[in-house]
């Protein structure tokens, strides 16, 4: 894909989309935080329905600290791996309370470091709570950038990359939004609705998918 078509596509995402947001629900960068560090593996439906009847308990890291790891547990064991990623939050919120004063740190390095939370996670924070031009490339957006020629690669960190150079950067902000919510609802991993895409014509992928009969 060419830079006029990147520029095309992402023109048309923007015209149908202006102000994309994420499907997570939440208020402060703490929740967000923790919403995404639940979501590994999980989807944002059942990570909404988990932080609904948590977050009016407990929303800060001295609230989750008081909550404690069993109770905690209870909140969130309707998502996958549970377990892990109840003791990742009490670790998170230590280190926060400890560290920061309580608050969700702004840069990569300190992110990085909190359990739990890796690059992808990191770049969420950075973009949806900062707006940091931060690339978070999960399993939709690296599908989408390889699929459709937007910024192939072998993995998740060569992507990245690619789309940070070839995203027209007044773009790069909402990139993230567009791509995932474009992976998760048109170019999906078996059967992409390829003749109902906006941007069918500017792709490159050549097993685009025919109309249904009944369409």
């Amino acid at each position: 894909m060419n830079n006029a078509k990147r520029l095309d596509m992402f023109t048309r995402f923007r015209a149908a989309n202006p102000q994309p947001v994420t499907e997570l629900e939440y208020t402060t960068p703490f929740e967000l935080l923790i919403a995404v560090l639940l979501s590994a593996q999980s989807t944002d439906v059942g990570v909404n329905k988990a932080t609904r009847k948590l977050y009016p308990v407990a929303n800060t890291p001295a609230k989750i600290l008081a909550l404690g790891l069993d109770e905690l547990t209870e909140y969130i064991r309707t998502i996958g791996l549970y377990k892990t990623k109840a003791k990742n939050v009490i670790a998170t919120c230590k280190i926060l309370q400890e560290q920061h004063g309580g608050e969700v740190p702004r840069d990569r390095e300190s992110l990085e470091a909190l359990p739990g939370v890796g690059r992808k996670t990191a770049n969420v924070v950075m973009n949806t709570a900062f707006g940091e031009p931060t690339m978070a490339v999960d399993t939709h957006i690296f599908r989408v950038a390889n699929r459709t020629g937007l910024a192939p690669g072998k993995n998740v960190d060569i992507v990245e990359q690619k789309l940070l150079k070839f995203v027209p950067k007044e773009f790069l902000h909402d990139a993230h939004h567009w791509l995932i919510l474009h992976g998760r609802y048109t170019c999906m991993a078996r059967k992409p609705l390829c003749w109902n895409c906006m941007v069918a014509d500017l792709c490159d992928y050549r097993a685009k998918t025919p109309a249904p009969a009944d369409a």
